[in-house]
């Protein structure tokens, strides 16, 4: 019922309350609950997707004269795992989760790399069943807001540097692969490798698949300094 008021109290015009269930379901739940529960992560990869079109669409618009190298750090540093979490906490969604036993004891309510992937999912379940404008109002009350107020200075975003870098000498772009997933449902530990085509540039671990890639960039950065003389920042 707590989800159902939350939807309610927000004015979110839901047709399907069972996509929003799954939206707040976190793997530990699924695994403990009887029968067949579907997680949020699903939903995560779609709501990420959405999350890159419409921020970068809003960013575009915003900054008409800022070129791609600002815009793709500015996104990237709205749409990352701690940026997430706060405004995952301004929605107040941590409530909502659906969570495990041994989740719920760890503290997996205010997990950052939880917070941040239940942002995703609530985006994305908001997308597929009331589409485009509902999530442009929760982007408008989250996100877009706080373009030009968010503090920065103490997240280190290697990814973007490590792309800045690729895309002075060549366009292509950094991927990410994930190698791993190992430990219990409350206490992963994923390893990813940045890849520049089929070359594996850096690899890293990290208790969610984004601080992984921030640590698979942060390889191949030192990997690079070490042969081309050059500062691993930022």
């Amino acid at each position: 019922m707590k989800l159902l008021d939350y939807l309610q109290a927000a004015n979110i015009p839901f047709n399907d309350i069972s996509l929003y269930k799954q939206a707040f379901t976190h793997s530990s739940y699924a695994n403990e609950a009887p029968g067949h529960l579907r997680d949020y992560e699903r939903l995560e990869f779609m709501g990420d997707a959405v999350l890159q079109l419409y921020v970068s669409e809003f960013i575009f618009k915003l900054y008409p004269d800022r070129p791609e190298g600002q815009l793709t750090t500015l996104r990237s540093k709205l749409v990352r795992e701690e940026s997430l979490a706060r405004f995952s906490r301004e929605l107040g969604l941590g409530n909502l989760l659906y969570l495990g036993v041994g989740e719920e004891r760890n503290g997996g309510r205010e997990r950052e790399s939880v917070l941040a992937n239940i942002f995703e999912s609530f985006i994305g379940a908001v997308y597929l069943d009331c589409g485009h404008d509902e999530v442009l109002k929760i982007l408008e009350r989250t996100i877009f807001k706080h373009v030009d107020d968010l503090d920065y200075d103490d997240i280190r975003d290697y990814k973007t540097y490590l792309q800045e870098l690729i895309q002075a000498d060549d366009r292509r772009s950094v991927t990410y692969m994930l190698i791993s997933e190992t430990g219990p449902a409350n206490a992963p530990e994923f390893e990813m490798a940045a890849m520049l085509e089929d070359l594996t540039l850096g690899t890293g671990k990290g208790t969610s698949k984004k601080r992984a890639e921030q640590q698979a960039a942060k390889d191949a950065l030192t990997k690079m300094a070490k042969l081309n003389d050059i500062n691993v920042r930022p």
